[in-house]
């Protein structure tokens, strides 16, 4: 009798048949626009199993060997087509209280591969400092965010009105109160799903859409900041090209916007250069001196998808009643006494 193909052994080879192709990609030469610019445009993912700060274990290694990240992309795999499995009819129902295990796997996005740059599997998204951690100013010592300078007004509760809740839950922007990291940005980071974005060029504009929220950001190319009479949601965007890499500063966030902690005075620096036909580099820098104790910088891939021919609206609020909820519960409480 044949003996059946282990199938570890099938993943291992046709992960090994995408790197090779993509190590031929690079030597292809990168695409333009009718403008001459290098061509971004498309759709593309940034979902991943790379965190964003570093295992604290790994301490200052900034990559994995190739088998490492080979067998970890593996047994991510693995546990995807486990969590894909069936469920039993008659299991009992669940008694733990997680509201969030609504969102079984066919939800879930999260990619299976490890950020691959310059030939490095990295171990994190951030590469400076060195041991791969946001550098944190002590609590003590940082600027709270404007969501928390309203919770700490006396008599202020978080269920008092809409401003008070998340940017996320109020379907403004996507924000992961979990990480504190958002899928529009910038910076533009993974979340749960709806990991897509598409990119479209003219010749003074670059403008991203982010499926989540179906948010579109448009980055002026070769001009100045706008005067802070207004804060946009994702800020004032302006963009240049270093050779064939777009830099993008972003300032003036909305106050309510807050990434990992940062303030209003949050500076971003965005630059994406693309590596190969079926990837984007994507790297940023956060600078807040309120908050930071220097600038970091973070690494991730924007992984390009042209099996998909379009982003659908993801229309947030549609048949979803939490904010309604939570406002309508704190209410009947308090008439409650409670």
């Amino acid at each position: 009798m044949m003996k059946r193909p282990d199938h570890r052994i099938f993943n291992l080879v046709l992960l090994l048949a995408l790197f090779a192709a993509e190590t031929n990609a690079q030597d292809r030469q990168t695409p333009r626009t009718e403008y001459g610019h290098p061509d971004l445009q498309g759709i593309w993912s940034n979902a991943t199993q790379t965190r964003l700060e570093r295992d604290t274990a790994l301490g200052r290694q900034r990559a994995f060997t190739e088998a490492e990240a080979l067998a970890r992309e593996l047994l991510s795999l693995e546990r995807q087509i486990q969590a894909d499995q069936a469920s039993d009819p008659n299991r009992a129902p669940p008694s733990d209280g997680n509201t969030a295990a609504g969102y079984n796997s066919f939800w879930l996005d999260r990619g299976n591969g490890i950020v691959r740059i310059n030939g490095e599997y990295r171990t994190s998204m951030i590469i400076d400092p060195p041991d791969g951690q946001i550098p944190y100013l002590p609590a003590s010592e940082r600027r709270l965010s404007q969501r928390q300078q309203w919770l700490q007004l006396p008599g202020v509760g978080v269920s008092d009105g809409p401003e008070l809740q998340t940017i996320g839950e109020r379907c403004l922007l996507f924000w992961d109160f979990r990480t504190s990291n958002s899928s529009a940005g910038p910076p533009m980071m993974p979340v749960i799903y709806n990991n897509n974005y598409q990119i479209v060029q003219t010749q003074d504009y670059v403008v991203i859409l982010a499926e989540m929220i179906h948010d579109a950001r448009i980055i002026r190319l070769d001009d100045k900041h706008h005067p802070t009479v207004m804060n946009q949601w994702m800020g004032d965007s302006i963009g240049h090209w270093e050779g064939e890499t777009l830099v993008v500063e972003t300032r003036n966030l909305h106050p309510q916007q807050s990434h990992y902690g940062s303030s209003k005075d949050l500076v971003v620096v965005e630059r994406f250069t693309r590596s190969s036909e079926q990837q984007i580099d994507y790297q940023f820098t956060l600078t807040d001196s309120s908050v930071y104790s220097q600038p970091w910088t973070a690494e991730l891939a924007l992984r390009q998808r042209p099996e998909v021919d379009v982003l659908y609206e993801f229309a947030c609020h549609e048949g979803n009643y939490a904010l309604s909820g939570i406002l309508a519960g704190a209410r009947r409480g308090e008439r409650d006494g409670k």
